[in-house]
């Protein structure tokens, strides 16, 4: 027996003339997908779901409270919450990600710019992020963290496989973390 995924489409019409969804908090139990060329989607409170969170290209997200999925977070912008982000598998964003308590992930975050947390930060697989990774507290990832660009990594400790920063640029870039586990393959890594 095939069970039926039930999935809601925001689309333009559910804004306002401010890019606000006309509700304050977006609950549903199934997938939820945003059509593409929305800008940033504005959420007054939290967004929950059992399903599948989708933000195609030319799209983002803003809640004023929390994001979580039972499964994936994908985005073609960006993804910021005022608390936090929890997603039962991926979080991905074409942009970057932000959330004013902790981002987690059941497998990996990757974001095509900076991935930054007022807590932690954590993956059941990697973290990847374009630019820098900032947390108020650790970073653990089941495999590797790594930067492509400027921005280093900032947190209390980092627990990982492997840790790499800067990956595609020649000007070392900065690890200031306690290194718990795992081992820097790029990096100087400074004391907090």
């Amino acid at each position: 027996m095939v069970k039926m995924v039930k999935e809601r489409i925001i689309t333009k019409a559910d804004l306002d003339s401010m890019n606000f969804l006309k509700e304050d908090s977006l609950e549903f139990d199934g997938d939820i997908t945003f059509e593409e060329n929305l800008g940033r989607v504005r959420i007054k409170k939290s967004v929950k779901l059992t399903g599948y969170l989708l933000i195609k290209a030319g799209s983002g997200i803003e809640a004023g409270e929390g994001i979580k999925a039972g499964e994936g977070i994908e985005a073609g912008l960006g993804i910021e919450a005022g608390w936090g982000i929890k997603a039962g598998s991926g979080i991905k964003a074409g942009w970057g990600i932000k959330a004013g308590l902790g981002i987690e992930a059941g497998w990996g975050i990757e974001a095509g710019s900076g991935i930054k947390a007022g807590e932690g930060i954590e993956a059941g697989l990697g973290i990847e992020a374009g630019e820098g990774i900032k947390a108020g507290w650790g970073i653990k990832a089941g495999d590797g963290i790594i930067t492509f660009r400027y921005g280093g990594i900032i947190a209390k400790f980092i627990s990982a496989l492997r840790i790499a920063v800067g990956f595609n640029i020649t000007k070392e870039q900065v690890i200031k973390a306690e290194i718990r586990k795992g081992k820097v393959i790029l990096g100087e890594v400074k004391k907090v």
